[in-house]
């Protein structure tokens, strides 16, 4: 699977929250707001996941019905990553 621009920069922005929550951290700021980010950038980074499942499971459907085989095991996978990402 190629990795396009959009999923590169969701992870870069992703990394730049982490980068500014050890930042909150070393400054000791307010637990609250350091729980906010840390949930803002877990959200980002479920979010991630789901698009990269989605886009795999479209691009190996798209050549399953190509060659003639079954989608049925390749929607099983896509759902157990879901899943074992949680």
């Amino acid at each position: 699977m190629e990795y396009n621009a959009q999923i590169k920069n969701r992870i870069k922005r992703v990394e730049g929250q982490l980068r500014g929550i050890v930042r909150m951290m070393e400054q000791a700021e307010d637990c609250k707001d350091v729980i906010t980010q840390l949930s803002a950038a877990k959200t980002a980074l479920d979010r991630s996941v789901g698009l990269i499942v989605s886009m795999n499971l479209v691009e190996c459907v798209r050549d399953s019905h190509e060659s003639g085989e079954s989608t049925e095991a390749l929607v099983k996978e896509a759902v157990n990553l879901l899943v074992k990402s949680r």
